[in-house]
């Protein structure tokens, strides 16, 4: 395949499309409103199926109900927008069909802004809706990554009947890089979809797809079945990306565009002397447990660096239970962190800890 200049956001449309998504309902909002626009062209012109739903609640309704029936399908939209579909994305995992969902996140809280931000990692990797459920939660941070995690998400949502969640953020949804697309990949004809799929009942037993457990036992018995299931992704399909921490003595543990920042970052406290490397989570749920924990025990401190006010730091203080120091730098509101201002903070780090003895001279940037 060719490498071709493209747009985060027509980037991973047209890879739903290569990947035989069969149906997409969505509602237009900025910065993805790009991918919308390019399904309303691709989809129809395929026979498939494109609806621009009268709201966001419509088209995750729409999303369940395609699901139910064993099509490929997606939605995709932008932090208030998915906030809106949190109802009927628990009504998806309640009733465990596959469904992908790409969420290029922008400022808030509230209506918030169209600046690109990170502030939607706790209401997507834990859940957001209601109810004891879990997505599996791919974070991009190229427009290449943008595109082979759609195609990742659905073949990880059949094959665990569950939600896969794209997370990105306004800068990579808006951003042209270089990238390959993959080959064409047919919609399945319907006679290959899953046996539990609402097809029609001729010539096999009825098919009931429900999210309804009137008994509380019946439900606690659903719940600890779906609980085995998280537990076996956990298992199964953490991702993740380490950079230089061969010999690091501080570590970044960023995801998406603020791994990149932080890469950049690096580069020059390297250049000035400073062990530092980056570890960059890609599935932010199941979240990589085991590669950070086996990190904080060979370095002297953490930095996270995210574009909000600390979600993931949370799970980061979690696992490293104090074993090292974990600080924090992050922008918020649309405002993305500079590589100059995380170069900074990792020095500020290295010198609390000790790190930083064989380094050049620390220069503060101004503010």
């Amino acid at each position: 395949m060719a490498v071709e200049l493209l747009k985060g956001n027509v980037a991973f449309a047209e890879a739903a499309v290569r990947a035989g998504c069969e149906a997409y309902f969505g509602y237009p909002i900025t910065p993805q409103t790009e991918a919308l626009e390019h399904m309303a062209k691709r989809m129809p012109e395929l026979g498939r199926v494109f609806v621009q739903a009268e709201s966001e609640v419509a088209a995750i309704n729409m999303v369940y109900g395609a699901a139910a029936a064993g099509a490929r399908v997606m939605t995709s939209s932008s932090s208030p927008g998915v906030s809106l579909m949190m109802e009927g994305i628990s009504y998806i995992a309640g009733s465990e069909v596959p469904a992908v969902v790409v969420d290029v996140m922008r400022g808030g809280p509230g209506l918030g802004n169209i600046a690109p931000a990170q502030c939607d990692y706790l209401q997507m990797v834990k859940g957001g809706g209601h109810g004891d459920y879990r997505s599996i939660v791919l974070a991009p941070s190229t427009v290449q990554e943008l595109i082979d995690h759609t195609v990742l998400a659905f073949d990880l949502a059949e094959a665990w009947r569950t939600i896969v969640v794209v997370l990105a953020d306004g800068s990579l949804g808006q951003m042209m890089e270089g990238a390959e697309l993959p080959p064409m990949r047919p919609p399945r004809p319907p006679s290959e979809r899953a046996a539990w799929a609402l097809t029609g009942a001729i010539g096999r037993p009825t098919n009931l797809v429900s999210s309804i457990h009137l008994e509380p036992s019946e439900e606690e018995a659903f719940n600890q079945r779906l609980q085995a299931k998280y537990a076996a992704i956990e298992a199964a399909e953490v991702r993740v990306e380490e950079h230089l921490t061969g010999d690091a003595r501080i570590a970044v543990v960023a995801f998406g565009t603020a791994a990149r920042l932080a890469k950049t970052a690096i580069a020059a406290a390297r250049d000035d002397g400073l062990a530092v490397g980056v570890l960059r989570p890609i599935t932010l749920d199941p979240f990589p447990t085991a590669a950070l924990r086996a990190l904080a025990e060979r370095v002297d401190g953490l930095l996270v660096v995210e574009m909000n006010a600390g979600q993931m730091l949370q799970d980061v203080q979690r696992v490293v239970a104090e074993r090292v120091p974990v600080r924090f730098f992050g922008r918020t509101g649309g405002v993305m962190p500079m590589p100059e201002e995380i170069g900074a903070a990792i020095r500020e780090l290295a010198h609390e800890v000790g790190a930083a003895d064989d380094a050049a001279p620390w220069q503060e940037v101004p503010a």
